[in-house]
């Protein structure tokens, strides 16, 4: 099979309008509507409308394509999309995150030009609780083989042991009983093991095993042989990984692993829902290196450039299916569609999934209430069944909140039960059924931690136990509760923490550590993103929490911001987890004094690892170290500030700004020192300061430019933001901007103010030559930075 990509060149435009324009995919459309505060999908999204759109390309199909077989690969379009070729439907997919595959054969002009129109319709809002993006937001392919080939997605690697290592390979071919098939295992391009059939099985000699710390792949390649030549070839990437799971732990390759993990959802922050290869590399890359080696694609499954980028990383995935199941959550979700695509969309994403090492649990739902009812038990053992008989060599979860459970089964916190009277009825009331997790989130917001002992009771535990009991590993959503409750109450149930408070990973990872049962802990989120708006931010104007009004946009919940930049609780995870070297220096922003600031439960701190605010010198300051030490002391421009025993990873200083430097000394119990570090403040005049992530990239491809305002000794301003604008000569700005949670800025208008000194450019190169970013200030002037693209 030839992969071709097929995201050149192609029409956009909205529905009823006649403006139209050349876009490269992948696109987000909603990412370029314009924000009102009157948006029905409110601030789950964003306060982004959404809308109708049409996109087309016209394409030349070569006469020698009559003796092949060629499909268009769609790996995600947000949402109800149709595919037309040449004026016929071909096909499409309400669901917006699996992918799906068309064979053009029936429809093809043969030697002369063709048209496929994809239609999408994200006009009905709300349909999620974040920020979905619309469009052609995920890369499109065209696959083109012979008429005897490998079927798409048509081999599957197994590991069936490790000491030795054994790996089974499947093929499903369209071909003939003449035709051979032909398996090829290679390291660095050498044939190390080959095999022969559509089962075959190999001894891998000296094999080097996959895990999150050493992600070796190898290739599996299979050739269809006729009359001694090759017809169709395809190389799938895998790593030789056996997982297994019991109550004394989770196993990978026979070595217990202790998952420490973060949620994240889809979007790439500035450049919206759109899916590019190096943005999910990147993400993956970075939480890689502040200490996470686990993720959970919260609440849809992932792309296929995640699942690549946790293989290349090792990164252990949890990849989730849906967040409803057809008691719906927004008024026009998934929810809708459950019943009939259900076993289909979970089949899409098996099928992606199965080579990838990474992938170690498939959940088959986040938050769904339907299991506290027999009905909803029953549906729940009917799709891990459906998983089994797809796949049975990973364990199956589920992000299970034990106290939207137990309410549903009390009928509290349904949002629509599909019965047509009651949505009838509800319609005429004018009064929407309650939103179970809208509910349990807002609570949330007030009672904060107590939450977690939602689910203690006897009554929710006998509501949840036959779900709990079905599935492989139970994933708790804010149920910490109940963690040292479980190897009594269900001593045979393997745990996981699916979803927690980022601030309470100290208690949560001691008792990851306690219990084997409790394989690790997921935090809400590690990465923060568009929607949700103000869910978990710190606001100093005041407001409740949760669903900020306008233009709140960020949810605010992550330890590592839309840039890329990690916060204070990103770095007391790493410290908590041993990831640390040396004391971590945090100081909460001193630039608002006398103003009380509103919090949230999801952020236990709003400190950045900053010490230079320009202008705030007498202003109250507080001061947070983290180490994994005995006792810390701090300095403030060499005067001690005094000596403090850390608890829980933790000690907390109150002083008064002042221009300088911090010092902070870790000692272990016995006063020698372990470590220490130090944080100063920007010097001089400030200016513009361009970081390139790449100096070279290829043609095609993006490059991140972090744009930062600091000092002439190179230091981070956190208190002199202004309105930056960006130039762009020789490739194309894809989106600009900052980290700011409430603002009325576009990320593709090529200005936007930094916040806390910070920035973000990215970049497309459509040919390649140079590229010269410029980045300019009223106050800053300009700076110019150059990338090669090759």
């Amino acid at each position: 099979m030839k992969r071709q990509t097929f995201n050149d060149n192609w029409i956009f435009w909205k529905e009823g309008s006649t403006k139209k324009q050349t876009v490269t995919l992948p696109h987000d459309a909603m990412i370029h509507e314009e924000r009102r505060p009157d948006v029905p999908g409110g601030g789950a999204h964003g306060y982004f409308p959404g809308g109708k759109y049409v996109y087309e390309k016209r394409f030349t199909a070569p006469d020698e394509w009559r003796e092949k077989t060629v499909s268009i690969e769609f790996e995600g379009v947000y949402r109800n999309s149709k595919v037309f070729i040449n004026g016929r439907e071909a096909g499409g997919r309400p669901y917006g995150y699996v992918p799906f595959v068309i064979c053009m054969d029936a429809f093809l002009v043969y030697g002369g030009e063709n048209v496929i129109t994809v239609t999408v319709d994200n006009s009905e809002l709300p349909n999620s609780r974040w920020y979905t993006g619309s469009g052609i937001y995920r890369p499109v392919s065209l696959l083109i083989s012979p008429k005897e080939h490998i079927a798409y997605q048509g081999v599957r690697i197994t590991t069936l042991s490790f000491a030795p290592a054994r790996i089974r390979v499947e093929t499903d071919a369209s071909a003939s009983d003449e035709v051979k098939i032909l398996v090829e295992i290679l390291e660095q391009g050498r044939v190390i093991a080959s095999g022969s059939g559509r089962n075959a099985e190999l001894a891998i000699p000296d094999a080097k095993l996959w895990s999150d710390e050493t992600p070796y792949l190898y290739e599996c390649r299979v050739s269809l042989k006729k009359q001694d030549k090759v017809c169709d070839t395809v190389t799938e990437k895998f790593g030789i990984r056996l997982i297994t799971w019991s109550s004394g732990g989770l196993l990978v390759n026979g070595k217990q692993t202790l998952l420490r993990g973060g949620c994240i959802h889809h979007d790439n922050g500035i450049l919206g829902a759109a899916c590019w290869t190096k943005s999910e590399e990147r993400r993956v890359r970075i939480m890689k290196e502040h200490g996470f080696n686990a993720l959970r694609s919260a609440h849809n499954p992932a792309s296929k450039a995640m699942l690549e980028a946790c293989d290349r990383y090792g990164m252990y995935l949890m990849d989730e299916t849906f967040d409803m199941w057809y008691v719906r959550k927004s008024k026009y979700d998934y929810g809708r569609d459950f019943k009939e695509w259900w076993q289909a969309d979970t089949k899409a994403m098996i099928d992606r999934d199965y080579n990838h090492p990474s992938v170690i649990m498939y959940s088959i739902g986040n938050e769904v209430s339907e299991p506290g009812k027999p009905e909803g038990v029953k549906l729940g053992k009917e799709m891990i069944s459906f998983v089994k008989s797809l796949d049975a060599s990973r364990a199956v979860t589920g992000g299970m909140n034990l106290m939207i459970m137990g309410n549903y089964a009390k009928g509290k916190g349904q949002y629509d039960n599909v019965d047509k009277e009651e949505k009838k009825k509800a319609a005429n009331d004018s009064k929407e059924p309650k939103n179970a997790s809208l509910i349990f989130n807002m609570m949330a917001t007030v009672v904060g931690p107590g939450m977690n002992k939602a689910g203690n009771s006897k009554k929710v535990d006998m509501v949840t136990t036959p779900i709990l009991d079905a599935l492989d590993i139970a994933g708790y959503n804010y149920a910490s509760g109940r963690y040292p409750l479980e190897g009594k109450l269900h001593p045979g149930r393997v745990i996981v923490g699916s979803e927690t408070f980022p601030y309470e990973i100290y208690k949560n990872w001691e008792q990851v550590k306690k219990y084997p049962y409790l394989v690790g802990d997921f935090m809400w989120t590690a990465w923060d993103y568009l929607g949700e708006a103000g869910l978990g931010a710190w606001s100093y104007t005041g407001g409740k929490p949760f669903n900020r009004p306008y233009p709140w946009l960020l949810g605010g919940t992550g330890v590592i911001d839309i840039l890329g930049n990690p916060d204070a609780s990103c770095r007391y995870a790493e410290t908590v987890w041993e990831r640390a070297d040396k004391p971590v220096i945090a100081v909460r922003p001193v630039n608002h004094p006398g103003v009380r600031v509103s919090k949230s439960v999801w952020r236990g701190t709003n400190a950045i690892e900053s010490w230079s605010w320009r202008g705030c010198d007498g202003n109250k300051a507080q001061v947070e170290i983290y180490a994994g030490a005995a006792g810390v002391e701090l300095f403030l421009n060499g005067k001690s500030l005094g000596k403090k025993r850390l608890k829980e990873c933790k000690a907390v200083y109150k002083t008064r700004y002042a221009e300088g430097t911090l010092r902070a000394v870790a000692y272990d119990a016995d006063g020698a020192v372990l470590g220490e570090s130090t944080l100063s403040s920007a010097k001089g005049k400030f200016r513009i300061t361009l970081k390139p992530e790449e100096a070279v990239i290829q043609a095609g491809d993006i490059v991140y430019v972090p744009v930062e305002i600091t000092g002439e000794n190179g230091i981070v301003e956190s208190n002199a933001d202004e309105k930056l604008s960006v130039s762009v000569e020789g490739g194309t700005l894809l989106a600009f901007g900052s980290a700011d949670p409430c603002t009325q800025e576009r990320y593709d208008a090529g200005s936007f103010t930094a916040y806390q000194g910070r920035a973000l450019a990215v970049v497309y190169a459509p040919q390649p030559g140079k590229i010269k970013i410029s980045v300019s200030g009223e106050k800053l002037g300009t700076e110019s930075v150059a990338v090669t693209a090759v």
